[in-house]
């Protein structure tokens, strides 16, 4: 049960994400517009999480790093598991996204 939570939530294994950004990857921004406008990671793409599975076709390349954020995590553990389920393979949970602006350097 630990270990589910663990996928779910992007727990356990460290991930460079800075790593990840200088080999591709984009971050997906899963908050609302309006939260995204307040404050957000420079070059990120704001899909809000309950809009995600309408906009899949902004995410062509399947194979393309994805990294989601939101403001805690929770919402970007879903869309973490929405991309998964369409066939995108390398989807990482960032967890909030002013962690990782730090974490990045955005």
């Amino acid at each position: 049960m630990i270990n589910i939570l663990k996928k779910i939530f992007g727990l356990g294994a460290k991930v460079d994400y800075p790593e990840l950004i200088q080999n591709g990857a984009i971050v997906v921004d899963v908050r609302s517009k309006a939260e995204y406008l307040a404050g957000h990671i420079k070059d990120s793409l704001n899909i809000p999480v309950d809009t995600l599975r309408n906009n899949l076709f902004k995410l062509k390349d399947k194979n393309q790093p994805i990294i989601t954020c939101c403001a805690s995590g929770m919402r970007s553990a879903s869309a973490k598991s929405i991309l998964k389920s369409n066939g995108y393979t390398a989807v990482y949970n960032g967890g909030g996204w002013s962690s990782l602006k730090n974490k990045i350097g955005r």
